[in-house]
């Protein structure tokens, strides 16, 4: 099977917070994009699975283990499972967040 989708048509943003929205979901991957309005926010949390986050458009302030890393345009970081992180838009903001789902965070 194959899924398409675009991460730049149909942008929206929330008002009061980040508008989430799965862009391809399979058995092994989750494509999940995330559109910031400048100052918008996801407070701290873990993900189940490792991850990859690319900031598409604008920049994110990116907290993970007690560090702040301002992530640009074209930037990449990846995450082990169960890392918590939480991520503030300095500028109005797409970011990719893809999730393997085939590793979990148990060994």
């Amino acid at each position: 099977m194959i899924k398409i989708a675009s991460i730049l048509t149909d942008i929206q943003y929330g008002e009061t917070n980040p508008l989430i929205s799965v862009l391809i979901n399979t058995l092994h991957t989750k494509e999940i994009r995330i559109v910031f309005k400048k100052g918008q926010e996801m407070t701290s949390h873990k993900a189940a699975y490792p991850i990859v986050v690319t900031v598409i458009d604008g920049s994110i302030d990116f907290g993970v283990d007690s560090e702040r890393l301002n992530l640009e345009k074209g930037m990449i970081i990846a995450l082990e499972a169960n890392m918590l992180h939480d991520l503030k838009a300095t500028k109005d903001s797409i970011v990719l967040l893809s999730m393997n789902k085939s590793v979990t965070g148990k060994h």
